[in-house]
């Protein structure tokens, strides 16, 4: 029985990235013999067993065989005459089918470290159409590591448009999509994973209310990209560096400016309303994806109010605590934090504004505090009760956030 890292582990140590997970392969040992050693299986039939001691996941080197669509149309045959290099060559890209021995030997039949050096995303075999999650992880791996120069070779690229067109998309299940999906927008660069899937055309098929932006001018005295589709892959980079891998908040900027590509032809480069036509197509995609509910909550928050965040300080303060209401800032601040970041990435995700200051945060935030510290108890010791004390502690917070002092821009 030989024991081999594999994988992620590998690329990230020779990219000088730091190591998170430690998966191996293992050559020449049945299932019988890993659980003789101790290891635990993962499931009833899939060949992974998480080690004893560390939990680190051991799989017996394995061949696939395409069986139907989608991502579940596969067998698997693991036995001890399957070798590293077939158990290698079923692998997605070049850069993760690397293998190291017990004493830091690599094994790389396909040139995946010379495309680490060249900074490529390439395809291990033509297999790779056999598995359509696999359009979804290149395109996350180069959300990833466009930072560092990578991109997707053009006869990888050639075979994802061949998936695209082929129909094998349209086999992906939700759950997959929103995972890989969610990850990426926890990237470095996930403007890079909305490129890449467009340049495949699976942008259109998998996310058509995002795609739907791209060509959709806006008014360039506010937005000098003025592509609207442009403005949004900005305003991913921009939420990313504001808020470095929250998902929740990529999700947010993703769907801010939906209603965009609702706008009726004869009105642009104008904008009216919408921030209100983006919630349908929201809704639309939050459902089809099966987006967890506060992904799908936070979103909505963002698609209608980030305008109200932006003249937050022209807003009287009775409208101020309505903002705050509708996000539950009050008991929940940390739902404003994520609304506020939002915010900053479509307010800094603009040609020439990267560095611009956003104290409508700093007001926002100081407007909350001041409405939370209005307590129920000094209204009750008055001897009001029911509604009455609902209305005071209103307007005691309406006059607290009148004293919050604004910043003054230019």
């Amino acid at each position: 029985m030989r024991r081999y890292l594999v994988g992620g582990a590998v690329r990230d140590r020779l990219l000088g990235r730091p190591v998170v997970d430690h998966d191996h392969v293992v050559v020449g040992a049945t299932r019988e013999h890993m659980l003789a050693q101790g290891f635990r299986p993962v499931g009833k039939d899939f060949p992974v067993f998480l080690h004893p001691g560390n939990g680190e996941e051991y799989a017996l080197a394995r061949t696939e065989r395409k069986t139907g669509r989608g991502y579940h149309g596969f067998a698997f045959h693991a036995d001890p005459d399957v070798t590293l290099e077939e158990d290698l060559a079923r692998r997605d890209l070049t850069i993760n089918a690397i293998a190291e021995d017990e004493h830091g030997v690599l094994v790389d039949p396909f040139h995946g470290r010379r495309d680490l050096e060249q900074r490529v995303l390439r395809h291990v075999s033509p297999a790779f159409v056999e598995d359509p999650v696999r359009l979804l992880r290149v395109a996350r791996f180069a959300a990833r590591f466009a930072p560092l120069g990578f991109r997707v070779a053009e006869e990888t690229m050639a075979l994802m448009r061949d998936m695209v067109a082929g129909g094998e998309v349209d086999h992906l299940v939700p759950e997959r999509v929103w995972a890989e999906t969610r990850r990426a927008l926890a990237e470095a660069q996930p403007s890079a994973f909305l490129r890449v899937l467009r340049d495949a055309g699976a942008l259109a098929v998998l996310f058509p209310e995002v795609d739907a932006l791209y060509g959709v001018p806006q008014r360039p005295e506010y937005h000098p990209e003025i592509d609207t589709g442009v403005h949004l892959e900005l305003v991913l980079d921009m939420a990313a560096r504001i808020a470095p891998g929250d998902d929740l908040v990529g999700f947010g900027a993703l769907c801010h400016d939906l209603g965009k590509a609702c706008t009726p032809a004869d009105v642009l480069p104008s904008h009216v309303g919408h921030e209100h036509a983006g919630v349908a197509p929201l809704r639309a995609l939050a459902t089809r994806l099966k987006v967890p509910a506060e992904h799908a909550a936070l979103a909505e928050l963002v698609c209608r109010e980030h305008l109200n965040a932006h003249r937050a300080l022209e807003l009287k303060p009775a409208t101020v605590l309505r903002l705050l209401a509708k996000l539950d800032a009050l008991r929940r601040p940390q739902r404003l934090e994520s609304f506020l970041a939002c915010c900053e990435a479509d307010r800094r995700g603009r040609l020439g504004s990267a560095e611009a200051s956003y104290p409508q945060a700093e007001f926002l935030r100081a407007a909350r505090d001041a409405a939370a510290a209005v307590a129920s108890a000094e209204f009750v010791a008055r001897g009001l009760a029911g509604p009455a004390i609902g209305e005071a502690m209103d307007r005691a917070r309406v006059a607290a956030i009148a004293a919050v002092p604004r910043p003054v821009t230019h």
